[in-house]
């Protein structure tokens, strides 16, 4: 466990996921593999109803890829089977998490680190920080789903900008562009993070599930394929404890109490997942 990549606590509902791979935290199979297994149990355990990714020092969320794995790369057939397959499958397990996921960053992030931060639901951005996608100045480009998740969250112009030059751009940028949701002051990310997240676990966990939900398929469906299983998701929140429980504190006029009702099944569940 002291030499694990990826390390997790929890915190009264909250899982704190720590890329830990020093001194910048740099992508590798090993620390895939330790993400992939770390979301697994997460996932499964009830009393965890938020995740927060964060990076181990003040240096960097994570920089990217080990360069170092890339000489066993470079040939047809090779990069696939030996990195990518891999991390797009782990990568994609975060995007896809039915749990609200929050990325604190604590440091740079860029390539691979950045393509990681981007499948959170929310990022909490440093101040000081710079993001990158620097990827073309080696002959590649972003090939763990950056050239979607980016481009979903800023716009084609920018993220060709970004992708095309492999030029960091700061934190207060980043904010104006949508890449992030908030910029708080150098060493206040997990903070503010956790502070989100407290929040968050005190809200509908079926209902955020299902919310989520139906906010991805709206970037991979037609419209009327969306609404329709918002339909179906919305039966689930309404036949659900949880709105049971939402309506019985409104008529009291008390804070509801969502962590007694009963866990309902993951919004997985519903017909027409992500493809």
């Amino acid at each position: 466990m002291h030499d694990d990549p990826v390390r997790f606590e929890i915190r009264e509902g909250v899982a704190i996921v720590t890329l830990h791979n020093p001194p910048l935290n740099v992508v590798n199979l090993p620390l895939t593999r330790a993400l992939g297994a770390a979301l697994t149990a997460l996932e499964a355990d009830d009393e965890v109803y938020v995740v927060i990714v964060t990076g181990q020092g003040e240096r960097a969320f994570c920089a990217g890829s080990d360069i170092g794995e890339f000489d066993a790369l470079m040939a047809p057939g090779k990069v696939i089977p030996g990195k990518l397959g891999r991390q797009n499958e782990i990568f994609a397990q975060l995007d896809n998490f039915p749990k609200p996921t929050i990325a604190a960053l604590n440091g740079l992030a860029y390539g691979g680190g950045l393509e990681i931060a981007v499948c959170c639901d929310l990022l909490v951005a440093e101040e000081q920080i710079r993001l990158c996608l620097p990827e073309i100045k080696l002959g590649v480009f972003p090939s763990s789903g950056g050239t979607v998740r980016v481009t979903r969250r800023i716009g084609e112009g920018r993220a060709k900008e970004m992708m095309f030059l492999g030029e960091p751009v700061d934190a207060a940028t980043a904010l104006q562009w949508g890449l992030v949701n908030r910029v708080v002051p150098k060493g206040d990310a997990l903070k503010i993070a956790l502070e989100i997240a407290a929040e968050l676990a005190n809200r509908p966990p079926l209902a955020l599930s299902l919310c989520k939900h139906i906010i991805d398929l709206s970037l991979d469906l037609p419209l009327e394929e969306v609404i329709q299983q918002s339909l179906l998701a919305s039966d689930k929140a309404f036949s659900s404890p949880e709105c049971a429980e939402g309506v019985r504190a409104f008529r009291a006029k008390e804070t509801p109490d969502f962590r007694r009702t009963k866990r309902e099944p993951a919004a997985s569940t519903v017909t027409g997942d992500r493809t």
